[in-house]
């Protein structure tokens, strides 16, 4: 029975860096040959090869699709890049005066204190639903496990899904890198309730 993804959600954030690395280094499913990775302009796009043979390459194949952004990271003291900037030392005055005014040499040396070292770090965001993040249906079930090694790969973002496997009805949800309890819940579709409650406007004999 062929496995199926129904819904997915993704807030998934990563340095472009870490995405090639990630890809690098992944063990991909035996229906996955090989991954290639294309960028257009800002669009980061990451399409499965197939492993079968009698798939047409006319056949589009599934593909994660990534927008690039520039964020600003910061140096930390111990020389790591961080997307928080630390907090700055001595910004409140103090010292050895004993009186009630400023210390004129705590002003001299917070002058003197080196600005925060900075760049700009090209991240790729994999957000929105499954047309959006995750396209094509052929081999799309294997290259959802993909994304869901990819989600557990980030720091940061959200991962949800709603999956069939052998019949079976799966949910997903990957928080910050780890694995989080998840259900189904069956709800009354809304659509399907306004509809016994509405007006057959067309066979209203109320309306000429």
């Amino acid at each position: 029975m062929t496995s199926r993804v129904f819904r997915l959600h993704s807030t998934l954030e990563l340095p472009l860096d870490d995405v090639h690395e990630f890809f690098d280094e992944v063990e991909l499913p035996v229906e996955i040959d090989d991954i290639d990775i294309t960028r257009r302009n800002n669009t980061l796009i990451i399409k499965a090869v197939s492993a079968e043979e009698n798939l047409s390459k006319y056949t589009p194949t599934a593909q994660l699709k990534a927008s690039v952004t520039d964020n600003r990271v910061y140096e930390d003291e111990d020389g790591e890049w961080v997307e928080e900037p630390p907090e700055e030392a001595g910004s409140s005055f103090g010292g050895g005066g004993g009186g009630d005014g400023p210390s004129w040499g705590s002003l001299a040396q917070e002058e003197e204190e080196p600005e925060i070292n900075s760049k700009l770090r090209e991240y790729a965001c994999f957000k929105g639903d499954r047309e959006t993040v995750l396209q094509n249906t052929a081999i799309q079930y294997p290259m959802f496990e993909v994304l869901r090694k990819l989600a557990l790969y980030a720091e940061n973002g959200e991962l949800t899904a709603i999956a069939a496997v052998d019949g079976e009805l799966n949910a997903h949800r990957i928080v910050d890198g780890e694995e989080r309890a998840a259900s189904i819940e069956i709800v009354e579709d809304p659509r399907e309730r306004d509809a016994d409650d509405s007006v057959e406007w067309r066979d209203n004999k109320f309306i000429n």
